[in-house]
């Protein structure tokens, strides 16, 4: 069985090229092509694909915002494939639900073994990201905590943390 692929992206010549690259591999078809993340949306909901290959800037609504509308009101798995090597992208998209994050510097090969992670269930953050992932959200014991979360409550402290997960607010709740 093949895995059912929607490329967004601005730029139709990267369009085209990761088209070329997906469909050469026998178990990958692409479905669909948007140059936003409107038609990014809409496309999904037209043809439900496996995996959504998501660039992050984009016009009229861009890859954050619409890997946000897609992991939670179509429950997509969403690939953060992107030029932009910025750790905030990195948190923000896995806030918003994406499965996995990577550059577009990265190779054919790597590109085609995290879409096949994702579509299988599991998730992928760059080795690189990695480790600044894990230095901005766990530090080691003993390190201080900035002065305004000590004069949280315990309950703020836990509506905080759920709020940096990423859930909308009824979750929270």
């Amino acid at each position: 069985m093949s895995i059912r692929i929607l490329i967004a992206d601005d730029q139709a010549m990267v369009r085209a090229g990761l088209r070329l690259i997906l469909e050469s591999h026998h178990d990958m078809e692409v479905v669909a092509e948007a140059a936003d993340g409107e038609e990014a949306f809409a496309a999904a909901v037209r043809h439900s694909p496996d995996v959504v290959l998501m660039d992050i800037r984009m016009p009229r609504m861009d890859g954050i915002e619409a890997t946000r509308r897609l992991t939670t009101e179509r429950s997509a798995r969403v690939l953060v494939l992107t030029t932009f090597d910025v750790d905030e992208y990195v948190f923000k998209a896995l806030q918003a639900g994406a499965s996995g994050f990577l550059l577009k510097e990265s190779s054919p090969e790597q590109l085609i073994s995290a879409i096949e992670l994702v579509a299988g269930g599991d998730a992928l953050v760059m080795p690189a990201r990695t480790r600044r992932l894990i230095e901005a959200h766990y530090r080691p014991s003993g390190v201080a905590r900035p002065a305004a979360i000590k004069t949280l409550t315990s309950r703020e402290t836990e509506v905080l943390i759920e709020v940096a997960g990423g859930p909308d607010n009824a979750t929270i709740g």
